[in-house]
């Protein structure tokens, strides 16, 4: 498990950082018992003071305490009626948003629990793809049942909620303007990062939008120079 360590870096440093990391949370199931569900990262946003899109910059508030504690505070709120997981970074009011995950299969965390996490979150009409159970930061804390009143303010706890490191580093990661970011608040500040081989599975792929260009709009890292 990576501890409070991992999080002291500048929000565009942890943004990347995060990307590849497991995200692992224990349930309590009806039928399985006692269990982990298990996400990897693969789209982060950071998020600075300084500037206009960030939650904090709008001043302190209880409810944005968490950005202003120590790096690796869980940061939630509710966006759009769904559950938002982002945790701080260094520097007073700095933090990271988790955007979209994609489920992880593992002995701890096996196969069956997909169908618990789609249970978490079944799609409104049709049941949604095991793949895309997390592209989204609501769809990503309803699959791990991760709560506002219960996560916000707090800490990873090794036996319930934890982040780890297993050895996989995105050999590309494509950098590009936030998502919802209205017109006044920086929306032209590239501090989105997609894990590029699951980028399909993200929030919405910067790759095939035809009116982003390389360069300009989006800009790609691989492994060796970022």
């Amino acid at each position: 498990m990576l501890d409070n360590r991992f999080f002291d870096k500048e929000p565009d440093h942890l943004a990347k950082a995060l990307l590849g990391k497991i995200l692992r949370r224990r349930i309590v199931h009806a039928e399985a018992g006692s269990t982990w569900l298990a996400a990897r990262i693969i789209e982060t946003e950071a998020y600075y003071l300084t500037e206009k899109g960030s939650h904090s910059s709008l001043g302190y508030t209880e409810k944005r305490k968490a950005m202003f504690m120590k790096p690796g505070t869980i940061y939630m709120y509710y966006a759009r009626g769904g559950d938002s997981l982002n945790f701080s970074a260094r520097g007073k009011g700095n933090g990271v948003l988790v955007k979209s995950g994609f489920p992880h299969v593992d002995t701890k965390s096996p196969a069956a629990n997909l169908e618990i996490m789609r249970e978490l979150n079944p799609g409104r009409q049709m049941q949604r793809p095991h793949e895309r159970l997390c592209s989204g930061q609501t769809l990503l804390c309803r699959s791990l049942n991760l709560k506002v009143p219960e996560w916000n303010q707090r800490q990873l706890r090794r036996s319930e909620f934890r982040l780890e490191d297993l050895g996989h580093v995105p050999s590309s990661i494509v950098q590009c303007r936030r998502i919802g970011i209205p017109p006044k608040r920086d929306p032209h500040l590239l501090l989105r990062f997609v894990d590029e081989e699951h980028a399909k599975y993200c929030t919405r792929n910067p790759l095939t939008q035809r009116s982003l260009k390389l360069g300009r709009d989006y800009l790609i890292h691989r492994s060796d120079t970022r």
